[in-house]
C-alpha cells in the first residue's frame, strides 16, 4: 500500500495537476483593472503615471530570464520547487507592500518605489509559470502544444477565478483584494510545489488523459463565464453564491479524477521508458523518433533572424493585448460602463484569454500532425484577427467593447501558447526556459510603447483638467487605430517566420508524421 502511494505521488499526472492548480492562482496580472482605480485615487496618480506603474507590472511578469536560469541551475540539485518557492516569496512581498501603501499602513511611497513593489509582485508570475510549463514540456515531449496550452490556459483563466473569489468574499473592498493577492497564490504554491517534478516514463494513453484535462478546463471556463454573466443580469442571493462557489471548488479539484484513472491504468500495465532525445509516440500506425538535433543557448538564439521575427510579432501582439488588459477599466469608464460591467469585462477577458491559450495549443498540434501546417501560420491568423478586434473597440458603439474584447482576448491568449511551443521546436528544449522568457520581454516592451506613449499620452491630452477624466469615443479612438496598425505589422513578421520555417515544419519534428 505504501509503495502504491509513493508511486502515485511521483507519477507525472500528479505533477501535471499540481502545476495546473498553481497556475489557477498565478494570474494576478490579469486583475490589475480591478484595483487600478483604487491605486490611482489613493496615490494621486494621473493616467500616464498609472500606466507607468502598470508597465512595471508587465515587465515583472514577462521578464522571466532569471526564472529560466534558476530553473536550469536547480534541475541538478533541487528541482522545480526551488523556482516556485522564489515566486511565492516575491508574490507575497510585492502585493503586501502595495496593500500597506494603499491602506496607509506605510507612508505613501514615491512613484519609483511603487513601481518596484509592482515589479516584485508581478515578477513572481514568471517564477510560477516557467517551472510549470517547462516541466510539462519535458514530461510530455510529444504533445508540446497541448500541454503548453493547458498550462497557459489555466494561467489565463486564473484571473476570472480570482475575481470569482473576490466577488464572493470581499466585493467592492478593493483594498482587501490586494491583501488577498498577497496570500492566496503563495499559500497555494507552498502547498503544491513539492509535487511538481520530472518523470521519464510514458504512462498509459497520454493523449486521452491530456484531452480529459483540456475538457475539464473548458467546463471550468464555461461555468465561470455563466456565473459571471448571471451575476451581471440578476441579483444573486448569498446562498446561491455560496453554492456556486462550492461547485467551482469541486470543478477545480476534478483533475484529480484524471490522476486516479491514469494511475489505475498504470497498475494494469508495465510503464514504458520514455527517452528524452528519442521519444516514441503511438498515433495510429505511426511510430517515429523525436527530432531534437538543435539545442541553441540564449546567446546563439539571439543571433538568429527567427528569434527577432518572434520578438517583433510578440511586441505587437502581446504588447497591444497587455495595453488593453491594463486600461480596460478606464476604457469602460470613458464609454459609460458601470463598475459591475467593468468587473464582468475583466473576468470575461480572462476567459477569452484562456480559450485562446488552450485552443491555440491543441488546434496547432492537430493541424501540424494531420496536415503539416506550420505553427507560425496560426500566429499570423491570430494577430490579423486581433487587429480587427482593436478596430471594433475603436468604433465605440455600445456593446463593441464586449465583442472587441472577445477577439483581442482570444488572439492575445493564443500568442502565450504558440510562442512557447514554437521556441523549443526551432531552438531546442535544453534552454527553452531562458529563450522563451527572453522573447516574452517583447510583451512589456510593446506594452510600454502602447500604454504610456500611445494610450496614456493621448488620454491625458483629451482629458479635462483638473479632474483628468475623459468620456466619449474620442478618448481611445486614435490609440486603438495605432494598435490595429501595429498588430498588422506583427502579423507580417509572423508571416515571414512562417515562410522561413515552412519546410522545417513539414518534417517529423516531434514524433508524428506531419502530413
Amino acid at each position: 500500500m505504501e509503495d502504491r502511494l509513493k508511486k502515485l505521488i511521483r507519477c507525472k499526472w500528479v505533477s501535471t495537476v499540481a502545476s495546473t492548480s498553481i497556475q489557477c492562482t498565478s494570474g494576478a496580472l490579469y486583475t490589475f483593472s480591478v484595483y487600478s482605480q483604487t491605486l490611482k485615487t489613493t496615490q494621486g496618480y494621473d493616467q500616464s503615471t498609472l500606466d507607468t506603474v502598470s508597465v512595471f507590472k508587465d515587465f515583472g511578469a514577462n521578464c522571466g530570464i532569471l526564472s529560466g536560469l534558476l530553473y536550469s541551475y536547480s534541475v541538478s540539485w533541487g528541482g522545480p520547487w526551488v523556482v516556485l518557492l522564489a515566486g511565492a516569496v516575491q508574490c507575497f512581498l510585492g502585493h503586501f507592500l502595495m496593500w500597506a501603501a494603499v491602506v496607509g499602513l506605510i507612508a505613501r511611497p514615491p512613484v519609483p518605489v511603487m513601481c518596484l513593489f509592482m515589479l516584485l509582485a508581478a515578477h513572481a508570475q514568471s517564477f510560477f509559470n516557467t517551472p510549470n510549463v517547462v516541466t510539462g514540456v519535458r514530461n510530455f515531449p510529444n504533445y508540446k502544444g497541448t500541454i503548453v496550452g493547458i498550462m497557459k490556459g489555466f494561467l489565463g483563466l486564473s484571473g476570472a477565478i480570482i475575481i470569482q473569489i473576490y466577488q464572493m468574499c470581499m466585493y467592492k473592498k478593493t483594498t482587501s483584494f490586494l491583501l488577498m493577492l498577497s496570500l492566496l497564490p503563495p499559500i497555494n504554491t507552498l502547498l503544491l510545489m513539492w509535487f511538481v517534478r520530472f518523470n521519464n516514463k510514458k504512462e498509459g494513453n497520454e493523449k486521452q488523459h491530456l484531452d480529459s484535462l483540456s475538457m475539464i478546463a473548458l467546463v471550468v471556463a464555461a461555468y465561470v463565464m455563466a456565473n459571471t454573466l448571471l451575476e451581471n443580469f440578476i441579483s444573486v442571493p448569498l446562498v446561491i453564491r455560496v453554492v456556486g462557489f462550492v461547485v467551482l471548488v469541486l470543478l477545480l479539484a476534478s483533475p484529480l479524477c484524471v490522476v486516479i484513472r491514469a494511475h489505475q491504468g498504470e497498475l494494469d500495465s508495465v510503464s514504458e521508458p520514455l527517452l528524452t532525445e528519442g521519444d516514441r509516440l503511438e498515433d495510429g500506425n505511426d511510430q517515429r523518433s523525436l527530432r531534437c538535433d538543435v539545442h541553441l543557448n540564449l546567446l546563439q538564439a539571439i543571433c538568429t533572424i527567427d528569434f527577432w521575427l518572434l520578438f517583433i510579432a510578440m511586441a505587437c501582439g502581446m504588447g497591444s493585448g497587455l495595453a488593453v488588459v491594463n486600461n480596460l477599466n478606464q476604457i469602460g469608464r470613458s464609454l459609460g460602463y458601470i463598475n459591475f460591467e467593468i468587473s464582468t469585462l475583466v473576468a470575461l477577458l480572462s476567459i477569452w484569454n484562456f480559450l485562446g491559450r488552450l485552443g491555440a495549443g491543441y488546434i496547432s498540434d492537430h493541424f501540424l500532425h494531420r496536415r503539416g501546417w506550420a505553427r507560425p501560420l496560426f500566429m499570423v491568423i491570430t494577430l490579423a484577427s486581433m487587429s480587427i478586434g482593436h478596430l471594433v473597440i475603436a468604433s465605440g458603439v455600445r456593446g463593441a467593447l464586449y465583442v472587441g474584447s472577445v477577439l483581442v482576448g482570444v488572439c492575445y491568449g493564443s500568442q502565450w501558447s504558440l510562442m512557447p511551443t514554437i521556441t523549443p521546436e526551432i531552438f531546442g528544449v535544453l534552454h527553452m526556459g531562458t529563450i522563451f522568457n527572453a522573447i516574452t520581454i517583447a510583451g512589456p516592451v510593446g506594452s510600454y510603447i502602447f500604454s504610456v506613449r500611445v494610450i496614456g499620452y493621448i488620454y491625458d491630452k483629451e482629458a479635462s483638467k483638473p479632474a483628468n477624466t475623459c468620456f466619449g469615443t474620442h478618448c481611445f479612438l486614435l490609440s486603438f487605430l495605432v494598435m490595429a496598425a501595429a498588430t498588422l505589422v506583427g502579423a507580417l513578421a509572423a508571416l515571414a517566420l512562417f515562410f522561413r520555417t515552412r519546410r522545417f515544419y513539414s518534417q517529423d519534428i516531434d514524433g508524428i508524421l506531419n502530413r
